[in-house]
């Protein structure tokens, strides 16, 4: 997946929040290979860590 298609991918996911628990529903932790986290800018670095951050809180995801 090329870099700017996978920041939208998590731009896109981390706007899925209602107060219903959307983002929940429609979300999972975002796990990707050593080689994969290698090759990720700092900007979709960030974007990765919000959106698994926002799980922990949101949804209880664990390591």
């Amino acid at each position: 997946m090329g870099k700017g298609l996978m920041l939208a991918l998590l731009v896109a996911l981390a706007g899925c929040t209602t107060a219903s628990g959307g983002f929940c529903a429609v979300s999972s932790p975002l796990r990707l290979s050593a080689k994969a986290v290698d090759a990720l800018s700092d900007a979709e670095a960030r974007a990765l860590l919000t959106h698994n951050r926002k799980g922990q809180k949101l949804c209880g995801w664990r390591h």
